[in-house]
């Protein structure tokens, strides 16, 4: 198989799995306006930040309003839009049609039409969450649709490491929405009336939970009520649960297994795991979990690193 073609594929899951993340980012703040206090104003920009586009941003606009970081995650020509990664992973699906099934670019083709004609309209919260589903929605079935019908040769196991490390890292970056300063004016509320969030912080990470289709599998493994030590064990470690980051990481150890000269991304992925296994939620939570997510997404992004030497870059 072509180097080149490799990487198309595997940027392609990536772009595609990117998109529906950012879908399911969007949903958990918007679905927050809903379910908070009326006078409560979300921390927007810390969801660019979260995002990694903060700089871009920031160079753009001014203020961090609800409109402006919708718009610029959803529909802006930026390069790291809902929008512009549709754009990304559909053209890396046509230049590697003779390998993929002609459905699945079908599908790409006319997520991206859609997304392109309606991004607009979500900037408004009326449409936004049916807009965001239908992304996600159609994310979903474009993967199933390339399970179900490609091939377990070199292409789908690329297609397989482009979604899982995209999926491990995107997953990350939702666990950071509930673990940063979200809620700045709740917070300043609270701690002038003397008053507890808790009841608040629940409402936040259940919905941070139901993001990532993953309230009914929190609640068959954790008896307890939704809790943020919990919500976070289970979508850092928990080895069964699918858009769990130490699950996406079990997958790309047996992905690789298949691969030639796999050596070195292995040890990273190793490097990786041990990291999020060996973390102390309980303590984290109290002092030290930014810094955690930090290292952890920056261990991430090694494995991407050692995949480009290794199969994309060869004469490096």
């Amino acid at each position: 198989m072509l180097s080149r073609v490799a990487e198309r594929v595997y940027w392609q899951a990536r772009y595609l799995e990117r998109a529906e993340n950012t879908a399911r980012l969007l949903n958990v703040f918007s679905t927050l306006l809903l379910d908070l206090p009326p006078r409560t104003k979300l921390g927007w920009h810390s969801l660019v930040e979260i995002t990694g586009t903060d700089a871009g941003f920031d160079a753009k606009y001014k203020q961090a309003l609800e409109r402006n970081v919708i718009r610029f995650l959803l529909s802006d020509n930026n390069g790291c839009s809902i929008l512009d990664m549709l754009a990304l992973a559909r053209e890396n699906a046509r230049t590697t049609r003779e390998i993929m099934p002609t459905e699945a670019f079908e599908q790409i083709n006319n997520l991206y039409f859609f997304a392109k004609e309606n991004a607009a309209k979500g900037v408004a919260r009326g449409p936004r969450h049916e807009l965001l589903e239908q992304i996600i929605s159609s994310c979903q079935q474009i993967s199933g649709l390339m399970a179900g019908s490609m091939s377990r040769g070199a292409a789908y196991s690329f297609v397989r490491l482009g979604r899982s490390l995209e999926r491990a890292d995107m997953t990350t970056r939702i666990v950071d929405v509930g673990s940063g300063n979200l809620l700045p004016a709740l917070n300043k509320n609270e701690s002038s009336s003397g008053g507890n969030n808790a009841p608040y912080e629940n409402t936040l990470w259940m919905n941070i939970l139901r993001s990532q289709s993953g309230y009914q599998m929190y609640r068959q493994n954790v008896r307890n009520r939704v809790n943020g030590e919990d919500v976070v064990r289970f979508l850092l470690q928990n080895e069964e649960f699918p858009r769990a980051v130490t699950h996406a990481l079990i997958t790309l150890t047996k992905v690789l297994g298949k691969l030639p000269n796999n050596a070195s991304v292995s040890k990273q992925v190793e490097k990786t795991l041990n990291i999020v296994r060996k973390g102390k939620i309980d303590k984290l939570l109290d002092n030290g979990l930014l810094e955690y997510i930090d290292k952890l997404q920056l261990e991430i992004g090694q494995i991407h690193n050692k995949i480009a030497n290794t199969w994309f870059l060869p004469n490096k």
